[in-house]
Formats: C-alpha cells, structure tokens, sequence
C-alpha cells in the first residue's frame, strides 16, 4: 500500500493541474470537470487506503448522507442560484477543514510548524465559513444585500483580527494553554461576519473568489498539519486560482482588495437612486423584430435579469432564428455580469450557445461602432457610460460594455430600477436607445414569434 498511495496522490494531483487549465476555456471546460472529478476520486480512495482508518461504518454512513444530499442539490439546483450555491460549499468545505484542525488539536497537541499550519488552517476555515454564509445571505437576500456600515468598523475588525492573531501566535509558542482555542474559535467565526457585513451586492463575484481562495488556503494549510502532500497541493491550486480570480475581477470593476473588503461598493446612493423624470423612448416586441431583422451586425448583453428570467434558451432561439437570416449575432460577456465570475458563460452554454459566439470585454468593445443593435438583456452597471463619463460616480473608472457606441440600443428591463451600484444608467436616455419593458424571457419569446411571422 506504501507504493501505490504515491501513485494515486501524484495522478490526482495532475488531474487537478489538468483540469484547471482545461476549465479556463469553455470549449474545454467538460473535459475539465470530468477529470478533476476523477482525480477526486482518485484522492479520496487513496485516502480511505490509508493505515490511519480503521474503521468504515461511519464513513459510509457519511458518504450515503452527504449524497443524498448533495445529488438532489446539484440537479435541483437552478442556474441563478449558482452563486448561493458556490458560497455555501465554500462555507462547508471551510467548516470541514477548520472541525478536523480542532479534532487534531486536542487528540494529538501538535507542535512547531505543525501547530502554526493548525492554527492558520482553522482560522482561515472557520473565518470563511461564517463569511460565506453571510455571502449566501446577501445573494439569497435573506441578508441585506446594501453594506452594513457603522462607525469605527474597520477599526473593530482590526482589533478583533489582532486579537485572534496574537492569540492563535499564543497557542504556537505554548499548545498545552488549551483553554485559548475556544476563544480563538469564536474571534475567528466573529471576525468572518463582521467582514462580508459592510460588503455590498456589487462585490459579490469577487467575494466568492476570496473566499474560494481563504478556503483553498485552508486546505493547504491542512495539508501541513496532517502530512498529507495532496492537501498541500490541491488547496495550493485552490487557493491561488480563487486570488488570481479575485484580482481579475478587481481588474475588472477598477478596484483594489481593499476598495473591496472596506469600501462598502454596493451602497445605494440615495439622492442618485431617485430615477429623475426624463424622457425614454420605447418600443414593443414587433418593432424590436423589425430593427432586428434589418440589421447587419447584433451584439446581445446578457446580465443578472437575464439569469433571473432564465430566458437564455429563448436568447438562443433568437440567436438561432437571426443567424438562418444571415445576421452576425454575438454574446459580449463581462467579466462581472451576473453574481459570480462566469455566470453569464455557464447560463449560455446551458442553452448550447456556441462557445465562438461568446466574446470577452476586451475583444468585443471594439466592434460596437460596428454594430447595427446592441441587445441589452438584464444588464445594468456593465454597460453604464457613467463609468466613463462621470468621475464622482460610484462606478467610475470601472471597465464597461461599450454598448453606446452601437448604432441603435436596445434593453429589456421590467422597469427603470437601478443595478447593484445604486445609481441611475445614463444609456436609458440616449436619443438612439429604445427601452423594451417586460420580462426578459417573455418579451424574448414575442421577438421570435415576429420573427418568424415575417418569413
């Protein structure tokens, strides 16, 4: 067993490096999952060889429960509640990670560099796992999803991150003061609060990467303390993949870690989300199809309403009825559309949306002027010019979809709310944007009908 354990540690650990890169692209992404999938269980059956279990009726209890858990989660689970989902896996798998630091620390009182991995394991798990709850509350809106803000706060939080540190550095130079680690435990589930409270809506997508990194962290640091080098390896890979995330998703809203974790972004601006009475021009579902069948050139904006109408299967009905016309329909895709990095590119390739269809902020903005009609779907913040054009905005600085630059607008909206930055969208009012009002999937469904009555 000595010899095959390696085998089975260092094949997981190539399938998760293999899988990663392969799930960086989306005409590849299948093939990734399936293979982290199986270096998965790869790892766990190596584990469960291990001379250190020696006994599998609980494990096999836990196995059933977990999925007949988790089986229905997975296919129950509707593509706009991914992000809940994500941020509560990483509250579990965090609490996972910091209850097994806790059982190591009572039943064997590791020391050295072993204690300082136990240490740093449970306080980034149980930090995350109250961290990522709160997340789930804020995207499931059973929390407020504006920051919650008072006076002093950084300045709390600070305090009672210190607190945790020079306790957690107390336990590493004396580990028989067991009496400190509830203590220790508590600060930790405190602190994970206090930091996601002041956290707006808008951050959300880079909120889950962090914590899919704290989480990673975690597990590596796990890795550590129990001497198990596939743990160091896959919550290294877990770990710097979810910062790299978060700084291409800080990138992405012209902001810092900092901006993020204290700037409270997200806050509804009071005098700004009084929508002013100004004039918009709107159109109705045939006339949408006229312009639509006129056109050359169509790029469709997808956002959250999108998500929350599940209109992308209609999004790909039209897709399909423009392209038979000979029209060049496109996808630009930001990279915070939607509530978690990716959530745009997930909904449309459940539709079978072609993946060459799906185009990055970066490639797609030049092409704009080009375009006939720019179809803005429940997108609100990605597309505001304020961004550009008003520096005492909240949002200003922040990279757009530069959709005023197309020839005619069009967007679907149920009404004239603003998005999760709180402010009004200055694209509603241009004198070549028609506001459709109505559901995303329904007013979808009438453009296709037109479309089709015209043939």
């Amino acid at each position: 067993m000595d010899n095959i354990l390696p085998v089975f540690y260092i094949l997981a650990a190539a399938s998760f490096i293999l899988a990663i890169k392969w799930m960086n692209s989306p005409a590849t992404a299948r093939r990734g999952v399936f293979v982290g999938e199986a270096g998965m269980l790869l790892a766990v059956v190596g584990t469960l060889l291990r001379y250190e279990v020696v006994e599998y009726k609980w494990i096999v209890i836990a196995f059933l429960l977990g999925s007949a858990i988790g089986v229905p989660l997975a296919y129950l689970m509707p593509m706009t509640a991914v992000p809940q989902r994500t941020a509560i896996s990483h509250a579990f798998g965090a609490l996972a990670s910091a209850l097994i630091g806790t059982a190591e620390y009572f039943a064997h009182s590791p020391h050295g560099f072993r204690m300082a991995a136990l240490i740093l394991e449970t306080l980034l798990g149980f930090l995350t796992f109250t961290a990522s709850l709160m997340a789930f509350g804020k995207l499931q809106e059973i929390l407020p999803t504006r920051p919650i803000t008072y006076k002093g706060q950084n300045f709390v939080n600070l305090i009672l991150f210190t607190l945790a540190a020079v306790i957690g550095i107390a336990l590493i130079i004396s580990p028989e003061q067991r009496w400190m680690f509830p203590i220790f435990m508590v600060l930790s589930l405190i602190f994970g609060v206090l930091l996601i409270i002041p956290i707006g809506g808008a951050d959300m997508p880079t909120v889950i990467a962090l914590l899919n990194s704290y989480a990673g962290l975690s597990a590596s640091a796990m890795g550590f303390a129990l001497d198990n080098k596939l743990l160091i390896i896959a919550g290294a890979l877990d770990g710097s993949s979810g910062l790299i995330l978060a700084i291409i998703m800080c990138k992405a809203m012209n902001r810092s870690f900092t901006n993020v974790l204290f700037g409270a972004f997200g806050q509804v601006q009071t005098k700004a989300a009084k929508t002013e009475a100004r004039p918009v021009r709107s159109a109705s579902a045939e006339e949408a199809a006229e312009m639509l069948d006129a056109a050359r050139s169509v790029i469709i904006i997808p956002g959250y309403g999108m998500a929350v109408a599940q209109a992308q299967h209609k999004l790909r009905e039209l897709f399909d009825s423009l392209s038979k016309r000979g029209i060049d329909v496109r996808f630009a895709i930001h990279p915070v559309a939607g509530r978690m990095p990716g959530h745009m590119n997930v909904l449309l390739a459940e539709a079978d949306v072609p993946y060459d269809k799906l185009i990055e902020m970066e490639e797609i903005n030049p092409e704009f002027p080009n375009a006939d009609v720019a179809l803005v779907i429940g997108a609100n913040d990605v597309v505001n010019p304020a961004a550009k054009n008003d520096k005492s905005s909240p949002i200003s600085g922040m990279p757009i979809l530069e959709a005023y630059r197309a020839r005619t607008v069009m967007i679907i909206k149920r009404g004239m709310s603003a998005g999760f930055a709180g402010i009004d969208n200055e694209l509603y009012y241009m004198d070549h944007t028609l506001m459709l009002f109505g559901d995303a999937k329904a007013f979808v469904g009438s453009i296709c009908k037109e479309l089709s009555a015209s043939k």
